[in-house]
């Protein structure tokens, strides 16, 4: 067995048939937030299959901390940076 090297955080996307719809945007903010912020190498950014949480688009899922959110925008983008990983 080969150990992977990984980030240690993570923000998994879901990109199922309704969040998908969203992604792309906000994917791209979630990348420009952490290269500002100086994280560009320290936090994933992953799609994941749907979550079932479809009525809640856009869906995501912060990890290690293991918080769900839901109908992000691009508006919190910068608050969900600030609060979850900038500590």
């Amino acid at each position: 067995m080969k150990k992977i090297d990984a980030p240690e955080k993570v923000i998994f996307m879901c990109d199922g048939k309704k969040c998908g719809r969203y992604n792309k945007s906000l994917r791209k903010c979630f990348k420009e937030e952490l290269k500002e912020a100086g994280l560009k190498k320290d936090v994933e950014i992953i799609r994941m299959d749907c979550t079932d949480n479809c009525k809640n688009a856009p869906v995501i899922s912060l990890q290690p901390q293991n918080v769900w959110l839901a109908e992000v925008s691009e508006k919190g983008v910068p608050q969900i940076v600030k609060d979850y990983f900038l500590k």
